[in-house]
């Protein structure tokens, strides 16, 4: 779903957002609480109270980009956070998992393979 470069942060808020919040709102919330650049072209993702709504903000070329997703049944699952943390960072991989239901908690990776000499990012 998502094809995005690996300098692309996901952004994931730990509290529920109010979903009437605007891109304006949802912006404010990415620059005072978070000390984010809504310019950065990263992904910042919002979940409503019920946990059945997501709203992804980012910008691209000259404006807000602003996806909204709804599921008809079920929930968004979360994945696992610091107590105290507001946000938690995603990859592109993660994100496409949570806006298509799948629990991120229970899927687990092989670890990444780096070449001799060379130290993981």
């Amino acid at each position: 779903m998502f094809a995005l470069p690996a300098s692309v942060r996901v952004v994931l808020a730990v509290e529920p957002v109010d979903m009437r919040k605007s891109i304006d709102g949802l912006t404010a919330l990415v620059r005072g609480a978070w000390g984010e650049d809504v310019y950065s072209g990263h992904l910042f993702a919002f979940v409503s109270r019920r946990g059945d709504r997501v709203k992804v903000l980012t910008w691209s070329r000259g404006g807000f980009v602003l996806l909204y997703k709804r599921l008809e049944t079920g929930r968004f699952r979360l994945p696992p956070v610091d107590e105290g943390a507001q946000a938690v960072t995603l990859d592109a991989t993660q994100l496409a998992m949570l806006l298509d239901g799948i629990d991120v908690a229970q899927v687990r990776r092989q670890p990444a393979w780096t070449p001799p000499g060379r130290t993981g990012t």
